[in-house]
């Protein structure tokens, strides 16, 4: 079992956050704590002013609030909102508050991830501690 799980959460339908969630609390067990991670990607300046007023304050305060509906679900969790690119911004995070293991949710790979990457594939190639990955 492990001490501290850390699950980043994404809200697209690609990835499988609820099956990310049943092995994190699997492997954290009775006495260990999962931290839901959520990443705010910024927007392009070019972009931001296509977007009605308040609309990222209002999406933030919904990601919270489900964010924290998932932790309040679970017996010992927490839930974190921060801003950044997403790759770098969980391993920062992780890095910083040092979780035994993350458990992410990937979407099947396709031929652009072959150029780009994906979140999941970053995540495994840099964390320093276990890496779950779940499809």
């Amino acid at each position: 079992m492990y001490a501290h799980v850390l699950v980043p959460v994404s809200f697209d339908a690609e990835r499988d956050s609820a099956g990310a969630l049943a092995v994190a609390r699997l492997l954290a067990g009775e006495s260990g704590h999962i931290s839901l991670l959520h990443v705010v990607e910024q927007v392009p300046g070019y972009a931001i002013s296509y977007l009605p007023a308040g609309y990222q304050a209002e999406a933030r305060k919904a990601i919270e609030a489900e964010l924290a509906k998932i932790a309040a679900d679970l017996s010992d969790a927490s839930a974190h909102v921060v801003e950044g690119h997403s790759g770098r911004t969980i391993l920062d995070w992780a890095e910083s508050h040092k979780p035994d293991c993350i458990v992410i949710a990937s979407h099947r790979p396709g031929m652009q991830d072959l150029l780009l990457g994906s979140t999941a594939a970053k995540v495994v190639r840099h964390a320093q501690c276990a890496v779950h990955v779940i499809r």
